[in-house]
């Protein structure tokens, strides 16, 4: 059995400056073996740590799907010492991966279901790789209508600009972008805190199923609307923003109740929520 402390050699492919304020980054990594890659089996939803030598390293959420081959993907918000040190990173520089872990989205449970998806911030990175594992050509039959309602605080923080819009010309997918506020003229989408677009869209409760990620504050916003348009509690599911270290449940650092979030989460249904203590 491989020791769960030891990463993966991983090669920087590619960096993606993604906001105006040059504090997110998307990575792309190749693994230096392929038995590697083949072992790295993941499902939206999980994190890994990033691991710089002589750094350290951080758990961030995959950003890419496992339907796209031959890479993994993760967008780094440069915050502390290991972050900023990968921020001045370059391509072709060698690091560590270590993965995957926590649990996933419950893609068994989701099909022939509506999806809605919530996102704010940086945290849009495991949505974006669950929107592209749902809209995947072998997988797009098994959902039904998707909604995506995702919030910045200005346009020039939306990640994944590109495929924003390519998502939007799409007839298979509701696409509802907002930002706090903008001065914008050529601004063409909404304006508006995420709650209340999700309010204002107001998609179907009926055969569906919610999946948020956000700032906490995001998530106490929203949760009543969700609430307010009937979806139940066991059909909300959340990812938890919460501090964790060690990735496996051992430092004690993620606890909440009984629950270790890096190790029985990070994802969770509000139905599960309301028996630990308060998060929200």
């Amino acid at each position: 059995m491989r020791n769960p402390y030891l990463p993966y050699p991983v090669r920087i492919e590619s960096i993606v400056t993604e906001t105006e304020d040059r504090n997110l980054k998307t990575f792309k990594f190749v693994f230096l073996n392929k038995e590697d890659e083949e072992a790295f089996e993941y499902i939206p939803g999980q994190f890994a740590e990033l691991s710089v030598p002589g750094q350290g390293e951080i758990p961030i959420g995959i950003a890419s799907s496992p339907t796209e081959k031959g890479f993994i993907k993760f967008t780094v918000n440069k915050v502390g010492r290991v972050s900023s040190y990968m921020h001045n990173m370059e391509e072709g520089d060698i690091m560590g991966v270590r993965g995957p872990m926590g649990n996933w989205y419950p893609w068994e449970t989701l099909e022939g279901k509506n999806i809605v998806i919530i996102g704010g911030g940086f945290a849009f990175t495991t949505l974006r790789s669950s929107i592209a594992y749902m809209l995947h050509p072998g997988n797009r039959s098994r959902f039904g209508k998707i909604d995506v309602v995702y919030g910045a605080r200005m346009p020039g923080l939306l990640l994944y600009k590109e495929e924003l819009a390519a998502w939007e010309q799409r007839d298979d997918i509701g696409m509802h972008i907002t930002v706090d506020s903008t001065d914008d003229p050529n601004w063409k989408y909404n304006v508006g805190f995420v709650p209340a677009v999700t309010k204002e869209k107001a998609p179907s409760a009926e055969n569906s199923y919610a999946i948020i990620c956000g700032p906490p504050i995001m998530i106490k916003f929203t949760l009543p609307v969700l609430t307010e348009l009937g979806f139940p509690p066991e059909r909300i599911i959340s990812s938890l923003e919460m501090r964790m270290k060690c990735g496996i449940g051992i430092c004690g650092r993620c606890n909440l109740g009984t629950e270790y979030v890096c190790k029985d989460g990070p994802v969770f249904t509000l139905e599960e929520l309301s028996q630990l203590p308060n998060e929200y």
